[in-house]
């Protein structure tokens, strides 16, 4: 078959959790086509040497740099999403008439539905958080199932029992009615770790991401407060492929714009802890290899400030604002906290695509 995978371009999370599944699809034989542009692409094609990529622009979202702001400044731009979103489907559309997918599959873009091919779309956040109370969160959710039910089905990134990632968000009272959960996803799984590969040492993982400016900011502050701590080993990855290295650094600071998945791991395993968003993909990143971390939600971000607390009063994780952190006293507080670790592997998800793969091809036939 041939299949098109389009993952929203907020962040690199989207990206990097689509990873798995299409690793899976082309050990199936499949044809995987990717739907991205800018850093997306780059890391797509990084993990994927000639994949085949077709441009299509994200949803060009700007973001403030006040914590008050942050949700203020997505509401205002409700109408260009939805222009956006209305864009992304006329794209299918002339795509289709060339390239004849046998397949969508669309992480977080609502556009990308088409009603001559099976259409799947991937969330974890079933729930939207306001940040306005329970009343607008219920509205939130009944504007929202109708644009997951336009697809085929709707695959739920998280396990599906009570030992959850995800909260609320992916576990509301009422589901889609086409709602599949296909477990935690990511781009660490079913990967085998290198014969020489590093243990776990002293060394301090910094894993930077999400989108500008609040990713900038966050370097800044960990890389002043970093300079300061010569005794610990610092890596940061910046999660900006499009970026550049900073032109003076301490020497136990090792900086890289991104890394491929399999430097990644072993960066991951090396490191003793690490300090990061609280967004989906890094939280299932850190489930998957069970790792400590210190938390540092993204200001005014509801969802990551939900996850973050979420996760911290079941006993997991450090987790500080952003204004509040001191890395002369955090880490060794979160290298004595506990670690989330759960997940069921791969087999969830396998067994959701291999169900689909087999009602689309009887449906060709």
């Amino acid at each position: 078959m041939k299949i098109l995978i389009a993952p929203l371009d907020w962040g690199l999370g989207h990206t990097t959790r689509c990873l798995p599944l299409i690793a899976y699809l082309r050990s199936l034989g499949h044809e995987v086509v990717a739907a991205v542009s800018g850093a997306p692409a780059r890391l797509l094609t990084d993990n994927f040497p000639g994949i085949a990529v077709l441009p299509l622009e994200g949803y060009g979202i700007r973001y403030s740099k006040y914590k008050n702001a942050f949700a203020t400044r997505i509401i205002v731009q409700i109408p260009k999403i939805l222009r956006a979103i209305k864009s992304e489907h006329a794209w299918l559309v002339r795509q289709q008439d060339e390239h004849r997918f046998d397949l969508v599959i669309s992480d977080n873009r609502y556009g990308l539905c088409h009603p001559g091919i099976p259409s799947v779309i991937m969330t974890h956040q079933l729930q939207i958080l306001s940040g306005k109370g329970r009343l607008a969160d219920l509205i939130l959710r009944k504007l929202h199932y109708p644009m997951l039910e336009r697809f085929d089905a709707c695959w739920v990134v998280d396990e599906a029992g009570a030992d959850n990632l995800s909260g609320k968000l992916a576990h509301p009272a009422v589901l889609p009615a086409n709602a599949q959960y296909i477990g935690l996803l990511s781009q660490f799984m079913d990967r085998t770790v290198p014969a020489n590969a590093h243990t776990e040492g002293k060394e301090i993982l910094v894993l930077l991401s999400g989108p500008e400016p609040m990713r900038g900011q966050l370097e800044a502050i960990l890389l002043q407060q970093a300079a300061q701590l010569q005794h610990y080993p610092f890596v940061f990855v910046a999660g900006n492929p499009l970026g550049s290295i900073p032109g003076t650094l301490p020497a136990h600071i090792t900086y890289h714009t991104h890394l491929p998945a399999p430097q990644l791991l072993d960066a991951l395993q090396r490191a003793s802890l690490v300090l990061c968003r609280s967004g989906y993909s890094t939280l299932m990143d850190l489930a998957v290899l069970g790792k400590k971390a210190l938390l540092i939600p993204t200001p005014g971000q509801t969802e990551q400030e939900y996850l973050a607390a979420h996760l911290n009063r079941l006993g997991y994780y450090l987790v500080r604002d952003q204004p509040a952190v001191q890395l002369s006293a955090d880490i060794a507080a979160a290298l004595a906290a506990n670690a989330f670790r759960h997940s069921s592997g791969l087999q969830p998800m396998q067994s959701v695509v291999n169900a689909l793969l087999d009602k689309v091809t009887a449906a060709r036939t």
